[in-house]
């Protein structure tokens, strides 16, 4: 039986100070554990912490369901679930021990397995938040469907806390794999685009991929039987200890992270041809099958303008993985560490926080400008 603790600060105290921050006008910055305080562009006002406000609320391993605070230690979560052969289907990169459920899902991070399993905003289920008046709201629930209209809970995925303060977050969970095993191929970025497309065409398990100098990491989960089938027929050497080598490239601590560069994000369809040599100083490292690209851009620019011509965009990331607290400032990417909206979409944007946040108080700023 799950044993629920009072928070150390309670929702109701979280609202009372939105609310007198509404009636001032006052921005907040909304914190949990700091540990993604380098994502997304720099923001001032008066801080409010959610880490006191910290528990698991409810936990059925047979429902595959888990419902906890927004400070909750993501660590926390993920020791239960892993004491019931359970775990986040998206694979979700901490970056610190402080890691909280609510940073987690404001983010929007997922890790390695996203295009196989799924992303962070298609795992909640449910979410009671905060508005920016002080509002306690409560969208979705604990069950796997919902045709109660537009999902407002999945809206806050990604949003930065812009939108709202994440108070309790259900979210669907998934069993352990039985097996896994990893696979090292010599393939450049055509060899690995071929295979991929080869293997999407089969039912078979696979859960990541990591290409970097010509040296492709394939993994898979699932049965024995079938993870076996699987790497067998790709060949290649066996990666020993593959659970570290995953969990450091999730938590970006694999050696070509650490350069005191600014690190960008390319988003891209998986098809897309590798990212000239002209525009960045390194080779990139790829992940989700060619939709992922790690880069240290000569040009930010010229990055951006390609990325776009190729179909996706680029955003700028962070600096070294230890400068947690360091959000991106007029000085990098001239202020804006997203790609752009359209017109259209910025317009709707600004609708959706007006609706949620009317004096702009919750992270003004943090996700675009205008936002």
């Amino acid at each position: 039986m799950l044993s629920v603790q009072p928070p150390a600060i309670t929702a109701r105290t979280l609202a009372e100070q939105i609310s007198a921050a509404y009636e001032q006008k006052s921005s907040l910055i909304i914190t949990g554990g700091n540990s993604k305080a380098f994502y997304g562009r720099h923001t001032k006002g008066f801080e409010l912490s959610i880490a006191g406000y910290s528990g698991i609320l409810n936990y059925e391993p047979s429902e595959l369901v888990i419902t906890a605070r927004a400070g909750t230690p993501l660590k926390e979560i993920e020791e239960l679930l892993a004491e019931h052969g359970q775990m986040l289907g998206f694979e979700p990169p901490s970056f610190s021990d402080t890691a909280t459920l609510g940073g987690t899902i404001a983010c929007g991070i997922s890790g390695p397995r996203r295009p196989y399993a799924g992303a962070v905003r298609d795992f909640v289920l449910g979410a009671t938040i905060i508005n920016g008046k002080g509002d306690i709201l409560k969208f979705g629930g604990q069950v796997m469907k919902n045709v109660a209209g537009y999902d407002v809970s999945r809206l806050m995925t990604g949003a930065l806390g812009t939108l709202g303060v994440l108070l309790d977050i259900s979210l669907k969970v998934i069993p352990k794999p039985a097996v896994e095993e990893t696979r090292i191929l010599p393939y450049d970025h055509q060899q690995m685009s071929t295979l991929l497309s080869t293997l999407g065409r089969q039912p078979i398990p696979l859960s990541a991929t990591y290409l970097h100098k010509n040296l492709l990491y394939v993994r898979f989960s699932g049965a024995k039987a079938g993870v076996v089938s699987a790497a067998e027929n790709i060949g290649g050497d066996v990666l020993r200890q593959a659970d570290l080598f995953w969990h450091q490239l999730k938590e970006q601590r694999l050696p070509y992270f650490n350069q005191d560069r600014s690190l960008w994000r390319v988003s891209l369809p998986p098809n897309a041809p590798c990212v000239p040599d002209l525009i960045v100083d390194t080779e990139s490292v790829t992940e989700w099958g060619g939709a992922q690209r790690w880069v240290y851009p000569k040009d930010t620019n010229a990055l951006q303008q390609w990325a776009s011509d190729n179909g996706g965009h680029a955003s700028y990331f962070r600096n070294r993985p230890d400068a947690n607290n360091c959000q991106v400032s007029s000085n990098d990417t001239n202020g804006s560490s997203f790609s752009p909206l359209s017109p259209a979409l910025l317009t709707l944007s600004k609708r959706i926080k007006h609706s949620f946040d009317p004096h702009n108080i919750l992270n003004p700023g943090r996700l675009y400008a205008d936002l």
